[in-house]
C-alpha cells in the first residue's frame, strides 16, 4: 500500500542517517540547549548529558534506535497518541535540566498514557518501548517530578476573559480556533458542573483532542432508561457551520438550564446529550488558514492523512444488501469485516467507532455544509452502479419522521422559494434519502444504523461551507429550534427493561418489531429504546436460553414521551434430551450461515479487537512488517521492539 511504502522509505532513510553519525562523547554534565528536532516542542529547552539511557551527546541520542522510533511513531501508530508519546519519550531521551540538575518526569503521566496507548502498539505487533518503563524512568509525585505534557495542555486550559460588562450567559457568535473552542467548552462545563462535563474520545492525526461536552442529570454515567443522543460537527474540516452551532448550543443549554428554562431542564434531566463540535480539527486548521472569504470548496475537507472521514467507515451497506436476500439471517449489528483493517483507517474514525461501542446511543445527527437539506440512510445505493437510487432502510418511516422533525421547524428549509439555497429539495419537504441524492460508501450514518442501535441523519446547514462571521448569528437563529426539536425526538417510540424472572437484567437481548427487519439490543443494564412511528406494533423480546415474549403496543400520533414496555423472560427448559439435541445442532460439523452469523442468526462477535488483546506470532515465526528496517540499525538490533 502506498502509505506503508512511504513509511518504510522514511524508516530506511532514518536508519541510513543513523549509521553515518559519529558517537562523539561529551563529558559535560551541565545544562545545555535542547537541539533535538523531534523534541523541540517540549515544555523545556535545556537538557543534560549523560542521559538516563547513557547517551553522552546529542549525536549519540540522534543515532539511537530509541530516538528514531520517536521520530516515526506518529506514522507507525497512524496518529494515535500523538504528540503525547513523543513528548513522553523525549523526557527520557533528553531529560529536562534546570540549575545543573536533571528533573524526572512524573510516573502517573506515564501510567495513564500507557493505559490509553497500549492497544495502538498491540495493533502493529510492537512491544511497549522499554525506555517508557513507568517505574524505572519516571518519578512518583512525592518525589520532585514534572508533567512532560504540560505545554500541550497549557494553551487549552488558560482562561479567556469575557469582555467586561457582559453576563456569563453571553454567547460570542464568531469563529472559534481549536484552542478557543476547547476553552469555551471547558468553561461551559465548569459553569454547569452539576449537569455538564467534558471528556475526550481520542485524538486527531495531528494530536488534537476530540473533545466532547456532555449534558445530563448525572454527567459521566449512563442512567437506567435515559436515552443517549449525540451531535457531531465538522467531519469535513471546511464545513464549519456545524462546529459553531454545537459550540453555541453547549453554551445555550448551560445558560438556559441555570436560568430555569423548563424545556431545557426537562431535556437535560431526561436525556444524556453528547456534543462533539469538531471531528476533524486538523482539516479545520487548513480551512481556517485560508479564511471564510477565500476558502475553496475542498480545502481542508480531509483530515491530516488526506482521508475523507465520511468515506472512511466500514462499508456494511453492501453486506446488508447481501444478507437481506437470505431468510432467517440477521441483517443488523453487522460485524466489521477483517479486510477493513487492512486499509488506512483514520484515528478520528477509530475514535468514533470506539465511542459508539462504549455508549448505547439511540439517536444522532451529523452536521455538514454545502446545501440545505436533511438526508437519511441508506447513503449507498441498492445497486452499486446506480449513482442515484432510492434505497430505504427497514425503518424508512421513522427516518422520515426524524428528518422532518428538523426540516419542518427550520425557517429556511420551509421557505417556498425554489431559487433559494436548497430550493431543488423543496418539493420533497427538504428531506431526501441519501442514495436518492447521490450514492457513496463508507459513510458514518449507514455505519451507525447497521453496526449499532443508533439512528443517524445528516443535516446540510447551508450552501456556504465556511460562512463569514456575520452570517453565524442568523444561522444559529435558524438552527436552534431544529436542534432542540430533533434531540427531543429521542423520546419517541418505546423503552423499557428486559429482565429474567429474578429481576436480573438481560444484556444483549433482542427487541424485534414485526414487519421491520431491524432488531435493537439491550444495554448492559437490560434497558432498551426502540424508536418507532405512531401506530400499532407487535414487539418481541428474546435472548439465548429464554423463551420469547410477545406484546402488542399502540403508539398514539401525538405521544411525545416514549411508552414503557418491560419484558420478563422465562428460562427455557433444558432436560437431558434437549441438551443432547443442542449439542448435535452446534457440534463441530455445524456450519454458520453466510455473513458472519451463527446458526441462530445472531451476528458474530466481536469485530473490534479487545483493548489490550495480544495476538500470537504469525505462522513460521515471521517478524512484523516494520522489523527489517529497524533491524538495519547496526550494530545493535532493537529486539526490545519485538513482543515475541
Amino acid at each position: 500500500m502506498p502509505a506503508r511504502a512511504l513509511l518504510l522509505l522514511l524508516l530506511a532513510a532514518l536508519a541510513a542517517a543513523a549509521r553515518g553519525c559519529a558517537l562523539a562523547p561529551d563529558p559535560a554534565a551541565s545544562c545545555v540547549g535542547l537541539q533535538l528536532r523531534t523534541c523541540s516542542d517540549g515544555a523545556y529547552n535545556h537538557t543534560t548529558f549523560p542521559t538516563p539511557l547513557e547517551h553522552r551527546s546529542r549525536e549519540a541520542v540522534e543515532a539511537s534506535s530509541e530516538y528514531i522510533l520517536l521520530s516515526v511513531l506518529h506514522h507507525l501508530l497512524e496518529g494515535q497518541c500523538n504528540p503525547d508519546l513523543r513528548l513522553l519519550g523525549c523526557a527520557v531521551l533528553a531529560p529536562r535540566c534546570e540549575g545543573g540538575r536533571a528533573l524526572r518526569p512524573c510516573r502517573h503521566v506515564c501510567e495513564s498514557l500507557r493505559a490509553a496507548c497500549q492497544p495502538a502498539f498491540d495493533a502493529i505487533d510492537m512491544a511497549w518501548p522499554y525506555f517508557l518503563d513507568c517505574h524505572r524512568y519516571f518519578a512518583r509525585e512525592e518525589e520532585v517530578c514534572y508533567d512532560p505534557l504540560e505545554k500541550l495542555r497549557a494553551g487549552l486550559e488558560a482562561e479567556e476573559a469575557l469582555p467586561s460588562g457582559l453576563p456569563p450567559t453571553f454567547i460570542r457568535f464568531a469563529h472559534h480556533s481549536y484552542a478557543q473552542m476547547v476553552r469555551v467548552l471547558k468553561r461551559t462545563a465548569a459553569r454547569c458542573a452539576h449537569v455538564a462535563k467534558t471528556y475526550s474520545i481520542g485524538r486527531s492525526f495531528d494530536g488534537k483532542e476530540l473533545l466532547v461536552i456532555e449534558f445530563s442529570g448525572r454527567p459521566g454515567q449512563h442512567e437506567l432508561m435515559e436515552p443517549e443522543v449525540k451531535l457531531i460537527g465538522n467531519i469535513h474540516g471546511n464545513e464549519v457551520a456545524g462546529r459553531e452551532m454545537l459550540i453555541y448550543l453547549a453554551q445555550y443549554l448551560c445558560s438556559e438550564y441555570l436560568l430555569g428554562n423548563p424545556r431545557i431542564q426537562r431535556l437535560v434531566n431526561t436525556t444524556r446529550i453528547h456534543l462533539l463540535p469538531s471531528m476533524n480539527p486538523d482539516g479545520y486548521e487548513v480551512a481556517a488558514a485560508e479564511g471564510a472569504s477565500y476558502n475553496g470548496w475542498t480545502s481542508g475537507r480531509q483530515n491530516a492523512q488526506n482521508l475523507d472521514l465520511n468515506r472512511n467507515f466500514p462499508d456494511l451497506t453492501s453486506e446488508y444488501y447481501r444478507l437481506a436476500e437470505t431468510r432467517g439471517v440477521r441483517s443488523d449489528h453487522i460485524p466489521i469485516p477483517q479486510h477493513y483493517w487492512w486499509g488506512k483507517v483514520a484515528p478520528e474514525t477509530k475514535a468514533i467507532m470506539k465511542w459508539m461501542r462504549t455508549i448505547p446511543f439511540v439517536l444522532s445527527a451529523s452536521l455538514h455544509g454545502g446545501d440545505l437539506v436533511v438526508s437519511y440512510p441508506f447513503d449507498f445505493s441498492k445497486h452499486p452502479q446506480e449513482e442515484k437510487m432510492f434505497s430505504p432502510t427497514p425503518d424508512e418511516k421513522m427516518f422520515k419522521l426524524l428528518s422532518r422533525a428538523y426540516a419542518d421547524v427550520h425557517p429556511m428549509m420551509m421557505d417556498k422559494s425554489e431559487h433559494r439555497c436548497g430550493g431543488n429539495f423543496l418539493k420533497r419537504g427538504s428531506i431526501i434519502n441519501g442514495a436518492d441524492w447521490y450514492s457513496f460508501t463508507g459513510g458514518m450514518s449507514d455505519f451507525n444504523y447497521l453496526h449499532t442501535n443508533c439512528f443517524e441523519i445528516t443535516v446540510e446547514l447551508g450552501c456556504v461551507k465556511f460562512p463569514p462571521e456575520e452570517a453565524l448569528y442568523p444561522l444559529w437563529q435558524h438552527n436552534k429550534e431544529p436542534l432542540l426539536h430533533f434531540m427531543e425526538m429521542v423520546h419517541r417510540g418505546i423503552k423499557g427493561v428486559v429482565t429474567d424472572k429474578f429481576g436480573k437484567p438481560v444484556k444483549n437481548a433482542r427487541i424485534l418489531v414485526k414487519g421491520i427487519r431491524h432488531d435493537i439490543t439491550t444495554a448492559p443494564d437490560g434497558d432498551y429504546w426502540r424508536l418507532l412511528p405512531p401506530g400499532s406494533h407487535i414487539v418481541i423480546a428474546q435472548a439465548p436460553g429464554y423463551s420469547k415474549v410477545i406484546k402488542k403496543v399502540t403508539i398514539p400520533a401525538r405521544m411525545k414521551r416514549a411508552g414503557r414496555v418491560d419484558f420478563i423472560l422465562q428460562p427455557l427448559g433444558m432436560g437431558p434430551k434437549k441438551f443432547l439435541q443442542g449439542l448435535r445442532r452446534t457440534g463441530p460439523g455445524t456450519h454458520a450461515p453466510p455473513g458472519g452469523a451463527n446458526p441462530r442468526g445472531a451476528p458474530a462477535e466481536p469485530d473490534l479487537e479487545p483493548l489490550g488483546a495480544r495476538r500470537p506470532p504469525s505462522a513460521g515465526g515471521s517478524k512484523p512488517w516494520w522489523w527489517s528496517y529497524f533491524s538495519s540499525l547496526s550494530p545493535h538490533r532493537p529486539r526490545w521492539l519485538l513482543r515475541y
